[in-house]
């Protein structure tokens, strides 16, 4: 989700209307998910990052995240919507934990869409984690580590129990991953689009996911 703050620069606004703006293009991107049948949908909305921002931008952003959570869950639970949080919710402001918790918790028997948010999340902190949580494995005598295989990194990522992502969606036209899923984007399908996120609509979704349908992929083979 990149380009907030373009979009509200280039428009002579503040950068918290590029964040509000933001929110709008996140809730139609959800609905049009759900609406074609994607099970999966990971929306990178606060990186681990982010805190070196100003700090006014920070506490708007988790005041913004809290009460967008909220206001959202109604929405989630009519059209069947799992929430699952990434990242490091210890850090986070404690009304932004409560709220996504709450969440988590009225949605978690939802069958439909599962939406992932990324909050405080960074790809390769999220690697030094599993690694720890695989070295408590060992040191307990649960597992040798010559026996350690990919399955094992995977189900001690914050992402265990999900997909790898079919296809990562750039917004903003940059060409870079940002510490994002490192792990998982092994052999994803990246598709970066011109677009700023804010203008991000349920068309674009869907011309992604044609163009996506009509790649071939090969997962290192012929």
């Amino acid at each position: 989700m990149d380009g907030n703050g373009r979009w509200a620069r280039s428009r002579s606004l503040p950068r918290v209307a590029g964040h509000r703006e933001g929110v709008k293009a996140a809730r139609a991107t959800v609905r049009a998910a759900a609406r074609v049948g994607i099970g999966y949908l990971t929306l990178y909305a606060f990186s681990s990052e982010n805190w070196a921002r100003p700090a006014a931008e920070v506490n708007f952003l988790m005041r913004l995240l809290e009460s967008s959570v909220d206001a959202e869950l109604p929405g989630l639970m009519e059209n069947n919507v799992r929430l699952r949080i990434l990242g490091e919710r210890d850090a986070l402001a404690p009304g932004v934990r409560a709220s996504v918790e709450r969440a988590t918790a009225a949605t978690a028997g939802n069958t439909g869409l599962t939406l992932q948010i990324a909050l405080n999340y960074g790809g390769r902190r999220e690697i030094v984690r599993a690694i720890r949580a695989l070295a408590g494995r060992v040191a307990r005598g649960e597992i040798l580590p010559s026996a350690i295989e990919e399955a094992d990194v995977a189900s001690a990522l914050d992402t265990a129990g999900g997909p790898d992502p079919d296809l990562l969606i750039r917004t903003s036209g940059e060409y870079r991953l940002s510490n994002f899923l490192l792990w998982q984007v092994a052999y994803t399908e990246l598709l970066v689009v011109p677009t700023l996120w804010p203008d991000f609509s349920a068309r674009d979704l869907y011309l992604a996911v044609a163009d996506f349908q009509r790649r071939s992929r090969r997962f290192g083979g012929l």
